[in-house]
């Protein structure tokens, strides 16, 4: 399997599409975590962007390390995966737990690498800030479920319970307003949302329909 050089647009885009996800992860998991990105174009130099790389005291331009090779070996002989998952020793003698993913170009091709290493003799103190509960005002109602008519009936129960309670809406125009922010919310993006709604307000779906229409009009019109 190829993959040090001849590198097609696409697997450069996608190596690149990698790069705007590194500093998401290194955020979401902490300072704890090491987050690397190799590019197989150039084995000598193939970390492109590093996130917390204090711990290992790497930085971009760094090369492919031993096991990263082994893995490369492995699956031009057909026996490997796509991923490892494993325990090691850095270089200054830390416990760490690593992962390191295969990215995937053209003709599946192995184009880079995204590794992932927790130093587990970081402080208690670091993991706790990441992982402590953020005041009640910052946190973000997200569901997480399987069936599309639950998340439209969950989502409309909650904009009728907020409109309902809003008095500044006439009694007449509550579920115009009810439709206006579900439509805000792209909820009439999900197929069965217009019969379901219009079903649950006690409206017609044209009356449904008639209202989108209006607020795809203001939309352009805007």
């Amino acid at each position: 399997m190829e993959t040090e050089e001849g590198f097609s647009e696409i697997d450069r885009l996608v190596i690149e599409s990698y790069k705007n996800m590194m500093d998401a992860l290194g955020s979401y998991l902490g300072e704890a975590f090491e987050v690397v990105l190799h590019s197989l174009a150039d084995f000598d130099h193939s970390v492109i962007k590093i996130v917390n790389g204090f711990h290992s005291g790497r930085k971009e331009g760094a090369p492919l390390t031993d096991l990263a090779l082994g893995m490369l070996e492995k699956i031009r002989e057909g026996g490997g995966g796509s991923y490892a998952s494993y325990f090691s020793t850095s270089k200054y003698g830390k416990p760490v737990k690593s992962t390191t993913i295969i990215i995937f170009g053209e003709r599946h091709r192995a184009i880079g690498l995204l590794c992932i290493n927790f130093y587990l003799d970081s402080p208690i103190s670091a993991l706790l800030q990441n992982l402590s509960l953020a005041a009640p005002a910052e946190f973000i109602t997200e569901n997480f479920i399987n069936d599309s008519d639950e998340l439209i009936k969950r989502v409309l129960d909650k904009v009728r319970a907020d409109v309902l309670a809003d008095e500044a809406v006439s009694l007449s125009q509550k579920n115009k307003e009810i439709v206006s922010l579900l439509y805000y919310q792209g909820i009439f993006k999900l197929k069965n949302a217009v019969p379901l709604i219009s079903q649950e307000l006690g409206l017609s779906k044209n009356t449904v329909y008639m209202h989108i229409r209006t607020l795809e009009e203001s939309v352009r019109g805007g």
